[in-house]
């Protein structure tokens, strides 16, 4: 049987919102709800555990999702060090070089925490290592990650890629053979 990951958005938050690099947040109020709706369009067998990031819109996601909770730290969030809790807008105008260079520099690090090409790296790993079919509840960075890696793009190709709140990404196949499944 090939193995199926099936990568779930975590619902909208107010950092979501304010285009901001979130911290350890709740969802908003309104996206209970929604990820409610989308367990029941999903339709998880009975029983089946679903795999969480750490971090608690990532936990309170998967819960609407699924009996079973099993948090696990490496679909944690991107590490941006100093700039977490901080907007893109605020960080651009204080630091537009270091702004700049994360963009374009995919091995940078001007915020002090895991570059672009560590990311990548790590949710790779991460896939490659399963052999069967599991859900994970997750950010967008470590989504947007799986997708390069599937495509085995290059890193800048991230910066193309959008995840909304709730979003669904699976792909199939095993280590070092992925597909993408719209």
């Amino acid at each position: 049987m090939a193995t199926r990951l099936t990568f779930v958005c975590h619902g909208s938050t107010v950092a979501t919102r304010k285009t901001a690099f979130p911290l350890d947040e709740p969802l908003e109020s309104h996206a209970f709800e929604a990820a409610a709706g989308l367990a029941a369009r999903l339709q998880l067998p009975a029983g089946r555990a679903v795999f969480s990031g750490p971090a608690q819109r990532c936990r309170q996601t998967a819960e609407l999702l699924g009996p079973a909770v099993l948090v696990d730290d490496e679909l944690a969030d991107w590490n941006l060090g100093a700039w977490a809790g901080r907007t893109l807008d605020e960080l651009a105008a204080a630091a537009p070089n270091d702004v700049r260079t994360w963009i374009t520099d995919p091995t940078a690090r001007p915020h002090g925490g895991e570059p672009l090409t560590g990311l990548i790296d790590r949710v790779g790993q991460w896939m490659d290592r399963r052999n069967s079919r599991l859900v994970a509840v997750t950010h967008p960075a470590v989504i947007r990650s799986a997708i390069v890696h599937t495509l085995r793009a290059p890193a800048d190709s991230f910066w193309r890629i959008d995840i909304a709140p709730l979003s669904v990404v699976e792909v199939r196949g095993r280590a070092g053979s992925w597909s993408l499944h719209p």
